[in-house]
């Protein structure tokens, strides 16, 4: 029960890390809006790197 417990709590924990990381993120991002906009990795476009972005999830007017 002890382990059951652990893995839940540092699963958890995990997923609380991961959503701070991406709000402490987002707040560089519009601190900075200098370093360019914000990629936001829900859209299908966060890296442009493995081939180039042909959607219109990537519109480059937004800057």
């Amino acid at each position: 029960m002890t382990t059951y417990l652990l893995a839940i709590g540092l699963i958890l924990a995990i997923a609380l890390f991961g959503i701070a990381v991406q709000r402490a993120y987002e707040r560089f991002a519009r601190q900075h809006p200098e370093l360019g906009p914000f990629r936001d990795t829900g859209k299908g476009c966060g890296c442009c790197a493995g081939g180039g972005c042909s959607g219109s999830s990537c519109d480059s007017s937004a800057r």
